[in-house]
């Protein structure tokens, strides 16, 4: 890849994390994950509702940017079909880009694609309809800054969809930080046999289907009363063990590198990124707040 600029250790290192993520596609591509990968998306976006996808692209052909396609996965299941009437165009800073072209192909939808860094996007593409950055920003050295420059790219009253991910209870936020330096200096298939325990460890309290009832608030831990599945409590109050009814371990496994392995992976209150959006000049007119991340649908003022 040609760079027209120098880019820092951090994003080079994440750059090689996805290329090496999207480059194993067993563990993406069965319909249980394209399944569920389409329903969370479709639920995070549009509450669910498919006809939120007509209404967005409406009649006209509009110009979509996919903002860090990696392997086009995100686009073709929430797009879909819907893409063979609009121009698409797909820009990662990694290889997947080649995945990404391959995988349109495949699916018989047309598209273009070009690998660099999403702040150097070339001026001759001129700019888009729509955005879409399906987290990807929040691997940049500086989410506010991508979102700033990206939005530079789209035409005024245009629509700018992303998720970035939202910070968690402080013992899960400490050791998500710990086990991703843990395995910083290893190399990436190193990194996925390492991740392997953690992965089989989610599967076992998955598996249990048990729940626990925490007697009151804990408010220092971010932690509240109730019942919890013990295995969705342990992933979001205490460490990422990616579990899901139906994947193999390969396919969760996937998940925990996804998490651990890039070293820029920032996480974001909800008023952080409404004050990026208000920055940027983008409107915000829908915004999903998640214990696992904010997604927005923004226009641009």
């Amino acid at each position: 890849m040609s760079e027209t600029k120098t880019i820092s250790i951090n994003q080079k290192q994440t750059r090689e994390a996805f290329s090496y993520k999207w480059d194993k596609r067993d563990s993406y591509e069965s319909a249980e994950v394209q399944t569920e990968w389409k329903r969370w998306l479709l639920e995070k976006y549009f509450g669910g509702d498919s006809d939120g996808i007509k209404k967005l692209l409406g009649d006209g052909r509009k110009r979509i940017l996919d903002a860090g396609c990696g392997a086009g996965g995100s686009a073709l299941l929430l797009f879909g079909e819907h893409l063979k009437k609009h121009s698409y165009t797909g820009v990662d800073i990694s290889d997947a880009v080649e995945i990404a072209k391959k995988r349109f192909e495949e699916n018989e939808i047309p598209g273009e694609f070009l690998e660099c860094d999403l702040g150097e996007i070339p001026e001759k593409l001129g700019q888009f309809d729509i955005i879409f950055s399906e987290g990807v920003l929040h691997h940049t050295d500086n989410t506010e800054y991508a979102l700033q420059s990206l939005t530079r790219r789209l035409t005024k009253g245009g629509y700018f969809l992303f998720y970035v991910y939202a910070k968690k209870a402080p013992i899960r936020e400490f050791t998500d930080d710990f086990v991703r330096e843990k395995i910083s200096t290893l190399s990436d298939d190193e990194a996925w046999e390492a991740l392997m325990p953690l992965t089989k460890l989610g599967k076992t309290l998955g598996d249990m289907n048990i729940e626990i009832e925490i007697p009151e608030d804990i408010p220092c831990l971010g932690i509240t009363k109730g019942k919890h599945d013990l295995q969705r409590f342990f992933f979001y109050k205490i460490c990422k063990a990616y579990y899901r009814k139906g994947y193999s371990l390969e396919e969760m496994n996937q998940g925990n590198f996804d998490w651990f392995r890039p070293l820029n992976c920032r996480r974001h209150t909800p008023e952080e990124v409404e004050s990026f959006c208000m920055n940027s000049g983008l409107r915000v007119e829908r915004i999903n707040v998640e214990e696992s991340g904010i997604s927005v649908i923004a226009t641009k003022i």
